[in-house]
């Protein structure tokens, strides 16, 4: 009897490692010391050394049951986008900038080249966001994941200079709310959604291609989500200040542009300032969902959402829009009741 007898094949995991080692040497930055295949990963402080008063910031999150649609669809470098995405969004709205990003991957039977594909999607989401892929941990669970399934986990580490915190704190009524444009879905609801498209949710049924969307149903699905990092500091080298950021996840706009706000503001927020990608209105016409569900459960076309002073409102969109991204003017700031109103 040996460890491979009981499901685990340690040279599968050697062979993963010298798989991904290309993709993860695109994302190295001059602050990444050693090379992969330490105990740790370390990176040197050089990167935040200079600031007045440096602050580390983190985010972790994994891609939820999204992973079923990869599955599906024998699909794997994409999710890894979506991981690090999740992570690094929620650094940058806070005013930090990511610096590096660590993955975990769980899976019923190490197959080199579908973790080698995974890691290629996380790595070009660290290339997107500027964050170094410095390690990682790879866990063959023989009997805990199905043979074909896998999780995927991960966690960035962000800095900001304290003056530079994007807290809500400054907001004041007349601000302007600029939203950003979302891929899709990106990462939230898809427990929803599995159920809406139970009856599609086959390779055959989501390679269906619609016409209201413009593709394949699981194209549509699987299409990563939005790093938004380049574009938020484009807008703060533009010598715009940010006074609050939402990234809009699970929950939301009722769950989540609360959270950017201070006591006494209230956001107002137009449904009709904006466009609205077609696979939330096919989602919520196959399965009956009311509109308050939709923008309670999903980010309905708007990944990142920013405060900024009315007369920086041009100046902000056009850094966006210089940074690849499709900015909206989509409301603005009032006084009353800490919340958000829709309308």
């Amino acid at each position: 009897m040996d460890y491979k007898n009981a499901g685990v094949d340690i040279e599968a995991g050697y062979k993963a490692v010298e798989l991904m080692k290309e993709h993860v040497k695109k994302t190295m930055r001059p602050e990444v010391m050693g090379g992969l295949g330490g105990f740790s990963g370390a990176f040197s402080a050089r990167a935040f050394k200079e600031m007045e008063e440096p602050v580390l910031l983190s985010g972790t999150d994994g891609v939820g049951t999204k992973l079923k649609l990869a599955f599906l669809m024998d699909r794997h470098d994409t999710v890894g986008i979506d991981c690090v995405a999740m992570c690094v969004n929620d650094v940058a709205c806070a005013g930090g900038e990511p610096l590096f990003f660590l993955d975990y991957i769980a899976c019923g039977k190490n197959v080199p080249e579908k973790i080698a594909a995974i890691v290629s999607g996380v790595a070009e989401g660290c290339r997107q966001a500027g964050a170094a892929l410095i390690g990682g941990e790879t866990a063959e669970m023989p009997g805990f994941y199905p043979e074909d399934e896998y999780d995927l986990a991960g966690f960035a580490v962000g800095a900001a200079d304290k003056k530079n915190l994007i807290t809500g704190d400054t907001l004041k009524a007349g601000d302007v709310l600029i939203g950003m444009a979302s891929s899709g879905v990106h990462s939230n609801g898809f427990s929803l959604v599995r159920k809406v498209f139970e009856k599609e949710m086959t390779r055959e049924g989501l390679n269906t291609y619609y016409e209201e969307l413009g593709t394949t149903l699981g194209d549509a699905l699987l299409a990563p989500t939005k790093i938004y990092v380049k574009a938020l500091r484009a807008v703060r080298e533009a010598g715009v200040t940010v006074k609050a950021c939402s990234h809009i996840t699970g929950g939301g706009f009722y769950e989540n542009v609360p959270r950017m706000l201070c006591d006494g503001c209230r956001a107002v927020i137009r449904k009709d300032s904006y466009e609205v990608p077609p696979i939330f209105g096919l989602l919520a016409k196959k399965g009956q969902i009311e509109e308050q569900m939709m923008y309670n459960t999903y980010n309905m076309g708007l990944g990142m959402i920013v405060a900024v002073d009315a007369a920086d409102t041009e100046k902000a969109a056009e850094a966006m829009r210089a940074a690849g991204e499709t900015p909206y003017v989509v409301g603005s700031i009032e006084a009353g009741e800490k919340g958000v109103t829709l309308c």
